[in-house]
């Protein structure tokens, strides 16, 4: 019972730690990914479909370069830890 006790112990450090390690971009990119979704539906409900073809364009955009950020960031501080 101790040895699950330990691992659980391990395992809990490990991602103390990890948390500390954010990327602040991240969630600013994902905000910005949404906002560009919304706006981008508004103009397709509006019959605007040049502009929201654009905006769905934009935000594949954004999506892709958070993605991008995320696993830059995943790789950066993973053999830290």
């Amino acid at each position: 019972m101790e040895k699950m006790g330990a691992a659980e112990s391990d395992l809990e450090n490990l991602f103390e730690q990890k948390k500390r390690v954010r990327n602040p971009l991240v969630p600013i990119g994902a905000f910005i990914t949404a906002g560009v979704l919304t706006a981008g539906l508004i103009s397709f409900r509006q019959g605007n479909s040049q502009l929201g073809q654009k905006l769905m364009r934009a935000r594949v955009v954004v999506q892709g370069a958070t993605v991008a950020l995320m696993v830059g960031t995943a790789y950066y501080y993973g053999d830290k830890f």
